[in-house]
């Protein structure tokens, strides 16, 4: 760890659009950081009204008649956080000695191993309690206030029918809008390299380093693996600017948007992170104090902070320890666990229960998403059953109200959303004047039908748990659970879910829980059946190749999982482990790939 005293080694990623919207109230002053969705400005807004109400602190509305809405609600938005998290940060100090405090509660949640914790205990024993209490308030430090910008939502905006420059789209005053706040964090850019946006953010001076390498605002990429996190970090140091996290995350193990790689494994991709980390540090470092010196800025004498975490399918305090000491990593992202956690996150109770409820086949990849992109959903979720009722009614599709996933210009010059009213009645009629067969007709038909809003789904949840009126979008919930949830059946308190992480109690009751890399593995496997058999019919030397590429990939993870196993597992496991090993290799084996 790169800070002695650093209080967890896990993190709560961004969940959905406001299933994390308001986490850091809820957690930060534990020194838990969690990760904010910065998709939806106006959901942001009324959570904003929400809480200065709750505070008793004065609003004022940001209406989208004034310039620069957006960008000025999320950094309104971020403030008001920011506020929030410092008072009660700060007044959980003030409860030091006070049984049952914040600050209780507070060193309750930490690791038995934590160096905070114990160096506080031994100062208690051997120095007066006024300069352990001094030690400790200086020491402490509230979690993160992190944000998330999805890079491929960078909608362009209009006024009065004319387009806006380009600073103006949807990512890019997201990002403007962070900058322009009072946090002293991180932002998360998700879904891939965006040149457009990554150059934008030289134009703000909290993202460059001090003399000291210090930063008030760090980039934190999230990616798939370590060649993309050497070109991203070479691209943006280029640029002065420094990449203060890389997060790696799994490709399919995940919640929300599944972006799966061509069969490389998460074992792997962290082992290439470890081998190379120094060679990522000094190679990107080189650049940065070059392009800095170049620009007449400051440059530090040694790198600044640089983590490498991970993300993806941990469920268990033994992977959680083996994640962190095994391959060298700062932080473990639990996620869809804390949906069970009402203090944590903001979900329903009747979409937590039906969580609760859930099953493996009940968390399923699913083409719901506008952007044609895998997306992992809870089957029976009531947005989809908002969904099916329009379609029984002869209506299929729903409102656009927010456009935030408008993409398509199939029908329109200005892009629109797959899962709109106004596209699900252009394409329906085009497909059925077409000469396609019913079966292929109906096959059209549902993929199409399949799209959901999940723009507004995503948010509906937060405005519910609130009572916040939904309005004219309904109460249809979205959700986008990781598989790895089928195996928490119960709601958890904080301190039942961080002791499940810290290996204090065990929340999973099941004992067929398969290791977080086999079940990547086994996902793998039928992510390549599928494309295998999509592809059948009209094979070429492109996809074989491709299909090829997987395959390979898949093998040689197989074997490096072996090596693995055999030397850092129990002995009373590895039997059964090696046999599931064995047992997948067979699997991507009898696949068969050939030209048709």
């Amino acid at each position: 760890m790169n800070n002695k005293y650093y209080a967890h080694t896990f993190h709560i990623p961004v969940m959905g659009i406001g299933y994390t919207i308001d986490t850091p109230v809820k957690v930060a002053q534990y020194g838990i950081s969690s990760v904010i969705s910065l998709v939806d400005d106006m959901l942001m807004e009324k959570m904003r009204e929400f809480y200065s109400k709750k505070m008793d602190l004065p609003f004022q509305e940001i209406t989208d008649k004034i310039e620069d809405f957006r960008a000025k609600r999320i950094s309104a938005y971020l403030n008001l956080i920011d506020t929030i998290v410092k008072a009660k940060f700060e007044e959980m100090k003030i409860s030091l000695l006070e049984k049952g405090s914040e600050l209780e509660k507070c060193l309750d949640l930490l690791p038995r191993t934590s160096a905070l914790k114990e160096k506080f205990e031994h100062m208690k024993q051997h120095e007066s309690i006024r300069d352990a209490i001094t030690w400790l308030q200086q020491n402490l430090h509230a979690g993160s206030i992190d944000v998330n910008i999805m890079t491929k939502l960078d909608k362009e905006n209009y006024f009065n029918n004319e387009k806006l420059p380009a600073e103006y789209n949807d990512a890019h005053a997201a990002l403007r809008g962070f900058a322009n706040s009072n946090l002293s964090s991180s932002v998360v850019l998700s879904a891939g390299m965006s040149p457009k946006l990554y150059s934008y953010i030289e134009k703000f001076n909290d993202f460059f380093p001090d003399s000291s390498g210090n930063l008030k605002k760090k980039i934190t990429l999230k990616v798939s693996d370590y060649r993309s996190a050497l070109v991203q970090g070479k691209f943006l140091a280029k640029k002065g600017l420094w990449v203060s996290e890389y997060r790696v995350e799994s490709g399919l193990n995940c919640g929300g948007h599944a972006f799966a790689t061509q069969g490389f494994l998460m074992g792997p991709i962290l082992e290439e992170f470890k081998n190379n980390r120094e060679v990522l540090i000094q190679s990107t470092f080189e650049i940065l104090s070059q392009t800095l010196k170049a620009k007449g800025l400051e440059c530090p004498q040694t790198h600044p902070e640089i983590k490498i975490t991970a993300q993806g399918g941990v469920g268990t305090a033994d992977e959680h320890t083996f994640l962190l000491n095994y391959y060298d990593l700062d932080s473990i992202g639990w996620g869809s666990p804390f949906l069970l956690v009402s203090e944590a996150s903001s979900i329903d109770e009747n979409t937590m229960q039906q969580l609760c409820d859930a099953k493996e086949d009940d968390l399923f990849l699913s083409n719901i998403s506008p952007l044609g992109v895998p997306f992992n959903s809870l089957r029976g979720n009531t947005k989809d059953v908002e969904k099916q009722k329009n379609i029984d009614a002869g209506k299929p599709g729903f409102p656009c109200t927010k456009r935030f996933l408008v993409s398509n210009t199939e029908y329109t010059d200005k892009p629109i959303c797959t899962a709109s009213k106004q596209y699900q009645k252009l394409k329906l009629a085009t497909l059925e004047s077409s000469n396609l067969t019913p079966e292929a007709l109906f096959q059209q038909k549902s993929s199409l039908q399949a799209k959901a809003c999940i723009c507004v789904g995503l948010g509906t949840s937060t405005l519910l748990i609130n009572n916040i009126s939904t309005g004219f979008d309904g109460d249809g919930v979205s959700i986008c659970p990781g598989p790895n949830l089928a195996y928490f059946s119960e709601k958890a308190t904080l301190s039942e879910m961080v002791g499940h992480i810290y290996g204090k109690n065990n929340l999973i009751k099941r004992t067929d829980r398969p290791h977080m890399f086999l079940k990547e593995l086994s996902m793998y496997i039928d992510y390549l059946d599928v494309k295998l058999k999509e592809a059948v019919v009209e094979m070429n030397e492109k996809t074989l190749d491709y299909l090829n590429v997987f395959q390979k990939n898949l093998l040689e993870g197989v074997e490096y999982y072996k090596n693995l196993f055999n030397n850092h597992i129990s002995p009373d496991q590895i039997e059964y482990i090696i046999m599931q090993l064995e047992k997948f290799e067979n699997k991507i084996l009898q696949l068969e790939f050939s030209k048709a």
